[in-house]
């Protein structure tokens, strides 16, 4: 990365003015003009300032290019070459991954520190530093868990919810979020747009998206602002696996709100865990209805018309008989209904 002194320097040769007048001209001495050409003098706001006002020269510019050798400087003190630099963003920041899923704009796929400058910035963070403080922050078992694919998978689904229409927040209207999410999950396939449009309309950030490779996650739960967000991933084996993650994730939402202000939920304590899971499971099928079901033989026309009678999708039905191993998830009855 260059300082801000080479674009100056280029400018001073391009118009014929020379340093000595332009450091005349910024009331600096010669000595110090020497020294912001060559890179080796911080240039202040007030700088940035003058020297836009001399030369037109956006300060902004100014102040970004200044920051990003700063930023280019720091990484290589840390790393201490590029070729370090290199194998960390692709051993621990999957950047080719990173570039699959096209979840970042690299400027400058051919320029190791720009890219490392772009996950930077994709991450909203200092430096790299800076993610074992976020960790300290993020409630889940650390076992065999790698949290910067997570934060990776974070950054992007705070970056494609940020322009969702998103309403205030109220936790009273919680059962007509409820109702509403029923109603769809019994009407339609897996519609993630009308889920989203749904959370949206109640004050509720939402995503499902694609897991880097290997990071162990199914959803989190956190609170942005005072809005709540609720991200889950795409790796779901049928439609009743996909509603349990999204009503898991309501669950912390309704119990877990205050904490989720201060804490990022994707595993929490066994009490948290145990009754997300509760939450989910009766949503989904009232005990009284799962009580009927399981004291019941399993005939399809029979689930097929609890189904109906109770306004609950087949799928949530022979999930939860195959997740209480009543029935095979290779059975013809599961494979039927999987993602009804």
């Amino acid at each position: 990365m260059v300082s801000f002194g080479k674009y100056l320097k280029d400018y001073l040769e391009f118009n014929n003015i020379s340093q000595t007048e332009f450091a005349m001209r910024m009331g600096i001495t010669q000595k110090h003009m020497n020294e912001i050409l060559n890179g080796k003098s911080n240039i202040t706001l007030e700088m940035a300032a003058n020297i836009e006002r001399l030369t037109g020269i956006n300060s902004s510019f100014i102040i970004n290019v200044e920051n990003s050798k700063k930023m280019s400087d720091k990484i290589l003190e840390t790393y201490e070459n590029e070729e370090n630099l290199k194998k960390v963003l692709s051993k621990e920041f999957h950047i080719s991954e990173l570039k699959k899923n096209k979840w970042i704009d690299f400027k400058d796929e051919n320029n190791v520190i720009q890219e490392s400058i772009d996950i930077l910035n994709f991450l909203k963070i200092k430096d790299f530093t800076v993610l074992d403080r976020m960790e300290k922050q993020v409630l889940f078992k650390k076992t065999g868990a790698d949290f910067k694919k997570i934060a990776l998978w974070m950054a992007h689904c705070d970056e494609i919810t940020k322009d969702q229409p998103i309403k205030e927040y109220n936790r009273y209207n919680f059962n007509f979020i409820i109702k509403d999410l029923l109603d769809i999950a019994y009407e339609n396939k897996i519609n993630v747009q009308k889920i989203q449009d749904v959370l949206n309309c109640y004050g509720i950030y939402f995503a499902c998206e694609k897991a880097i490779s290997g990071s162990k996650i199914r959803g989190c739960f956190k609170v942005r602002g005072k809005n709540p967000a609720i991200y889950i991933t795409d790796n779901y084996a049928g439609k009743d696996s996909f509603y349990y993650e999204l009503f898991h994730e309501l669950g912390h939402c309704k119990s877990d709100y205050n904490e989720a202000k201060n804490k990022v939920l994707i595993e929490g304590n066994n009490l948290q865990e145990e009754r997300a899971d509760k939450f989910a499971l009766n949503t989904m099928i009232s005990p009284d209805v799962w009580k009927a079901i399981s004291e019941h033989a399993i005939s399809e026309q029979y689930l097929i018309g609890i189904s109906k009678n109770n306004h609950i999708p087949m799928s949530f039905i022979v999930g939860r008989l195959a997740k209480c191993s009543k029935i095979k998830y290779t059975s013809p009855l599961y494979q039927k209904y999987a993602y009804e």
